[in-house]
């Protein structure tokens, strides 16, 4: 079998000209996950540190307005990057349905104009650092929504939410 045969996801990318306040994100968020279809969502940024890493205010707290906590369907989560764009992995069989609804949802909370782009942004396949991760023969125990998501060094629990 091809390797193209198995995909039966694809990515939409949400690109809005100015970086989200956590209010927007938390409604867009919340909207998007009552669409049928969707598999995982994914938030990009800049990181939004706690901490002045290097400098001469190391060590002093960073006091960003936007890191904020907000709850995406009764799931408390960290902001930890000005979000940026948005990446939500859809069913193929649902994706028309899910097109129509997002519309819906970015009409109704987009503050400013935004680009959507649609193909395969994510990890399909296992890379280096999931084996790094999980260990060999992961493929059967993990999720498929994990494959690809986190930095082999990091804690899962830090940087995934997994919402339902």
């Amino acid at each position: 079998m091809d390797e193209s045969d198995k995909i039966n996801v694809i990515d939409i990318k949400i690109i809005p000209n100015r970086y989200l306040k956590p209010n927007t994100t938390e409604k867009i968020l919340n909207d998007l996950y009552d669409l049928e279809g969707q598999q995982r969502v994914l938030i990009h940024g800049p990181s939004i540190p706690l901490k002045v890493f290097y400098g001469p205010g190391k060590g002093h707290v960073v006091n960003h307005t936007d890191r904020k906590e907000i709850n995406v369907k009764g799931n408390p989560i960290e902001l930890r990057v000005m979000v940026g764009e948005i990446v939500i992995t859809v069913d193929m069989s649902k994706f028309n349905e899910f097109m129509d609804g997002l519309e819906n949802v970015l009409d109704s909370h987009m503050p400013c104009d935004y680009s959507l782009l649609v193909g395969i942004f994510t990890r399909t396949k296992s890379t280096i650092s999931d084996y790094l991760k999980y260990g060999n023969n992961f493929e059967n125990v993990i999720d498929d929504r994990y494959i690809g998501l986190v930095d082999s060094r990091a804690k899962t629990s830090e940087t995934v939410k997994v919402i339902k």
